[in-house]
């Protein structure tokens, strides 16, 4: 009885296993076949470029990368590499008011400034609670 039941832990488990993995094997797939040129994109190897062309016919991605062009299987396409948003903000949008314009931060060289505005930061917490 023991038995059957371990058999059927099993066979359950790999069921799973096997159904999680159909699944990513599938939004592998998805991503691969929604490929345009001008993305940019990241190699399995790590190599970076811009997808040129695509041919459907052979499965094969050529790709753009520092001037010079490459050809790749579709499979080895890794992810799409998304933008900055710095590159994404124009004055357009920020005239539209989309995106707020970004605002001058003082970033202090070390970290010794930070003691002294913890400190005030503090003591006026302090005098808002004795003033209550």
């Amino acid at each position: 009885m023991e038995f059957i039941i371990l058999i059927v832990a099993m066979l359950g488990l790999m069921f799973f296993m096997s159904s999680r993995q159909r699944k990513q094997q599938k939004a592998q797939q998805e991503f691969r076949n929604e490929l345009a040129a001008g993305q940019e994109v990241m190699t399995a190897s790590g190599l970076f470029g811009t997808i040129v062309e695509i041919d459907d016919a052979n499965d094969r991605i050529t790709l753009d990368s520092a001037g010079s062009r490459s050809v790749w299987l579709r499979a080895a396409i890794a992810k799409r590499v998304d933008s900055p948003v710095s590159d994404l903000v124009t004055e357009e949008s920020v005239e539209a008011g989309t995106i707020a314009p970004a605002e001058a931060v003082d970033v202090p060289d070390d970290i010794s400034g930070l003691d002294t505005a913890q400190r005030e930061y503090r003591e006026k917490r302090n005098k808002d609670d004795e003033g209550k």
